[in-house]
């Protein structure tokens, strides 16, 4: 089954790309969207039938050399079932979703190979985002790694012909590379540490590799903080954090249906895989874990303010995703990794609902993208408008405070900002807070420009249309039935799982299958508290230490030491609420800028415009990067053309070559000459110079 699930899109996309013409482009959609159903469906027997039981399932042999053995196998346990779900949901739904919304795209009838190349391209991200969640070793990890930016940058740029499309998939490409540099190396020091790039062993020698020193940039580190932050500066440019971040908003150039797939559940949250992943080797590095939480904050709080001006409406919701990602890492950095997955796995649901309600908007609108030229469209596209709105809902945490009782955003965001409390961090706390009421100004603000107010589309029509008064018109089913599905994810799954992720020590022990010397250490810790029967301090002594030397089993791992979930359950009350307090500070102030008053927004801007304009150009990180790093790399290839190559190799190298080549050619041409005496001349000289050498070399007798 698991094979299934893995290879299946593989072959389909191999066929549908490759064999189209053979079986036709029908059957060639057919097949890569079945058997995409298919394995979603196999991933979610997979996800409830689960004991939680770590497996390793080998499939082949792949690189063998000396120590390194690199076997191509899967390993199943709670996060690789968890992230199944989530790529195969996405994806099966992201396929479907695809049929009606391409087919309005102008290529779809001109270009014959246009949509199996599309679902192809679709299958073979799936596959390469597949292989990254289930790999068992960290080369293989880094193939699905690399396999998932080839994918990406051939469905941002799928629009070749469009130039901003492909400087938007350029663009992606190489600052994932700046990551993946660091990914890589990361791989590297770990290999030279532990010999070996086996999860388990890398996991088994994590409490070693926090006593040791390793020497990089001519400085000695602590092993496992610097293989830490190496493997985080990785998770930075997949997931799109503070200072690589700069791809995540261009990449919205690529169609719709990708956005969903690629920028809202799927591609940006391996980094956060990779984190929760290397769990045992973050939890000893307390510096790194540190790091993680700063760097998430600061990326939360800065694409909060970014969002809360852009008028494009996939921006908006880029920069949203920019975000939540910061949240994501906050907790994994903390050490809940359980609330990070929590808040990947809902955030899956109700942002890929977003993205693709968006993509409804703009079909309903002809391809226009920028939430200025809506308005009033509630009654023209009233499906796509609930789904937005429990979207919504979602995404700024509407719920009934201090319950379990809410939209999937509302109980995974709390009990990140819980644990950012409980883990002293104060600043991260602040940052989450603030970033929440943000978080509900600009998703409102987005639904208050899209669905009320006036109708400012009557003189807007969509690109490339000529008819500008256009009639809004609701999606095809084969479009809307995506956006329901998900609208149960985004208003069940949090409420459903939420004890799995977030609840007691026991239950999130049990679903995750922490290591039994884990569970020890906790329950010794809290057994007076309790009054029940629990592991005494000499047997969770004991459990811990017949444990050493060997890999955690569980998906994830928690120290004995660390307590930051407990604690953030006990959370004052006020912690709690406060994102709720967020989100209706902001909710209010987007209805008060939008429809009680919408004169508002441009005085204030006009009030304000260096910060307007700061914001409005995103803190002008593109600015920056494109002054230090492109103009500057730019300059020393135009001195290098002009110097290098003009100077030395074109005036002297080619000029000495130009005099000497010519010289002795025009020679040749001479010898050359046609006539017969010549030819005789040049024997009889030939002659007389071989009887002179043998006469002065004594070899004539």
């Amino acid at each position: 089954m698991l094979q299934f699930i893995l290879l299946a899109p593989l072959a389909a996309a191999i066929i549908a790309g490759f064999g189209w013409r053979i079986i036709g482009e029908t059957a060639a959609l057919v097949l890569t969207t079945g058997v995409l159903f298919a394995a979603c469906a196999l991933s979610w027997v997979t996800f409830l039938t689960f004991d939680g039981v770590t497996q390793h399932i080998h499939l082949l042999n792949w690189i063998q050399s000396g120590s390194l053995d690199t076997e191509w196998s899967i390993r199943l346990d709670r996060l690789t079932a968890i992230m199944l779900i989530v790529v195969n949901t996405v994806s099966a739904l992201v396929h479907l979703y695809s049929w009606g919304y391409m087919a309005h795209d102008v290529n779809w009838s001109h270009d014959e190979r246009y949509k199996a190349r599309f679902f192809a391209y679709l299958s073979f991200f799936t596959f390469a985002m597949l292989m990254l969640v289930t790999a068992d070793n960290l080369v293989q990890m880094f193939f699905g790694w690399e396999g998932v930016g080839v994918a990406s940058y051939l469905l941002i740029g799928f629009y070749y012909k469009k130039p901003s499309a492909n400087a938007a998939a350029i663009k992606a490409f190489v600052v994932n590379r700046v990551g993946d540099f660091g990914f890589a190396l990361g791989i590297f020091g770990l290999f030279y540490m532990v010999d070996s790039i086996r999860m388990d062993d890398v996991f088994a020698a994590a409490p070693k590799l926090a006593e040791s020193q390793i020497g990089f940039l001519w400085t000695e580190w602590n092993a496992a903080n610097l293989l830490a932050v190496l493997l985080f500066i990785g998770a930075m440019g997949k997931s799109a954090q503070l200072g690589l971040h700069t791809w995540l908003p261009d990449a919205m150039e690529g169609p719709t249906p990708v956005s969903a797939l690629i920028h809202a559940a799927t591609m940006v949250t391996a980094g956060v895989f990779l984190v929760c992943r290397m769990s045992p080797l973050f939890e000893y590095a307390p510096e790194a874990k540190t790091f993680v939480i700063y760097v998430g904050a600061a990326t939360a709080f800065f694409a909060a303010t970014v969002g809360l001006v852009q008028n494009d409406i996939k921006r908006v919701i880029a920069y949203s995703t920019c975000s939540q990602l910061g949240y994501m890492f906050v907790a994994a950095g903390a050490g809940v990794y359980g609330a990070a997955m929590f808040h990947l796995f809902t955030h899956a649901f109700f942002k890929a609902m977003l993205f693709l309600g968006a993509g409804s908007v703009i079909h309903a609108m002809h391809h226009e993208q920028d939430m200025r030229h809506y308005g009033a469209l509630r009654k023209k596209i009233p499906l796509t408008f609930w789904a937005m709105m429990i979207g919504t809902f979602a995404i700024t945490g509407v719920g009934i405070p201090l319950t379990q009782i809410g939209f999937a955003g509302f109980l995974s965001k709390d009990a990140i900002i819980e644990s950012a409390y409980a883990s002293g961090v104060g600043f991260a706390f602040w940052a989450l807070v603030v970033a929440a009421c943000f978080t509900s100004f600009y998703s409102w603000r987005l639904i208050f420009l899209t669905f009320y107010g006036e109708a400012r589309w009557g003189h807007h029509g969509g690109h490339g249309h000529d008819d500008h008064a256009h009639e809004p018109h609701e999606s095809p089913a084969v479009m809307t039935l995506p956006l329901g599905i998900l609208a149960l994810g985004a208003v069940f799954a949090g409420m459903i799982w939420y004890n799995d992720f977030f609840g007691d020590h026991a239950k999130v022990s049990a679903f995750f299958n922490l290591a039994e010397h884990e569970v020890a250490a906790a329950e010794a810790t809290t057994e007076t508290a309790t009054g029940e029967a629990a592991a005494t301090e000499g047997e969770a002594t004991e459990a811990a230490h017949g444990a050493e030397g060997a890999a955690p089993q569980g998906a994830i791992f928690m120290g004995a030491d660390n307590h930051v979930m407990e604690e953030a359950h006990e959370a004052p009350n006020w912690v709690k609420v406060s994102p709720f307090i967020a989100m209706v500070i902001g909710f209010a102030t987007a209805w008060l800028f939008y429809i009680k008053n919408p004169s508002l927004p441009g005085r204030l801007a006009a009030q304000q415009p260096i910060l307007y304009r700061f914001l409005l150009n995103k803190w002008y990180f593109d600015e920056v990067y494109d002054f230090l790093f492109v103009r500057s790399a730019k300059a020393f290839g135009h001195f290098l053309w002009k110097k290098g190559d003009g100077n030395v190799i074109d005036g002297s190298i080619n000029g000495v070559a130009m005099g000497i080549i010519p010289f002795f050619t025009r020679l040749a041409g001479r010898v050359q000459s046609g006539y017969l005496f010549h030819y005789a001349f040049a024997m009889v000289i030939g002659i007389a110079v071989l009887l002179v050498w043998m006469t002065l070399s004594g070899g004539a007798h």
